[in-house]
């Protein structure tokens, strides 16, 4: 079990963040980063998983600037009210507060990023934006086609959706064409969302898989 700590960005915002540590000494940090649901029973079970493979693990609550403490379901006015929030986002601060939880990361070592959905999209703007991550991996970013043209710093592998329509399938591959430098997976069956476990959408099979392709990712450039 983790705890909530609290981080101070670069402009004296301060946000709360979900902390796991492992069992041992931590083989580096890994930031992860929130659908647009807060940092919930499910971030912070994610968390939780990476903490066991031997990370320190930090999930910011990157809705803080708007409003503190966001934890919520999945259910149509919830999935409403989140992109409500999201939309009213600013995404130079929303850097400033991911890379918060990247110096917070840093006190175990290299520091690799994952994010879902909207954390998808936010994991891929870092990349590109932010100094200090050894990789970063996106799943299914709702918005990534709109960032196509960032430039990763570090290593990327992307995880989509065939079914996704938030990318959809010509906008994920259209984002690894004009990055051959990164790797890309796309998962058959699979929707937005496939990842969680609390959502319709849910695909075991290509969760699983995609997590055994994270960890081996984070293995290679973190440790």
């Amino acid at each position: 079990m983790g705890q909530m700590i609290e981080l101070t960005a670069a402009d004296g915002h301060k946000l709360a963040a979900y902390r796991a540590n492992p069992a041992g000494k931590p083989r580096g940090g890994v930031v992860v980063i929130q659908e647009i649901f807060g940092v919930n029973s499910h971030i912070k079970s994610v968390a939780d998983g990476y903490a066991a493979d031997g990370y320190l693990v930090i999930a910011p609550a990157m809705f803080d600037r708007a409003k503190r403490g966001y934890d919520t379901g999945y259910t149509p006015p919830e999935i409403e009210a989140g992109r409500t929030i999201m939309q009213g986002l600013d995404w130079e601060k929303t850097m400033l507060d991911a890379a918060a939880a990247v110096a917070a990361a840093k006190a175990a070592g290299k520091v690799g990023m994952v994010g879902y959905c909207w954390g998808g999209t936010v994991t891929w703007v870092a990349a590109g934006r932010l100094s200090g991550l050894a990789c970063a991996t996106p799943y299914y970013g709702g918005s990534m086609a709109n960032f196509i043209g960032e430039k990763p710093k570090c290593p990327v592998m992307c995880n989509f959706g065939e079914l996704d329509t938030m990318p959809s399938p010509e906008q994920a591959r259209a984002i690894a064409k004009a990055h051959p430098e990164i790797t890309a997976h796309f998962y058959a069956g699979a929707g937005h969302g496939f990842n969680c476990d609390h959502r319709a959408s849910y695909n075991p099979a290509a969760s699983k898989l995609a997590r055994e392709r994270t960890v081996e990712f984070f293995r290679k450039h973190i440790g």
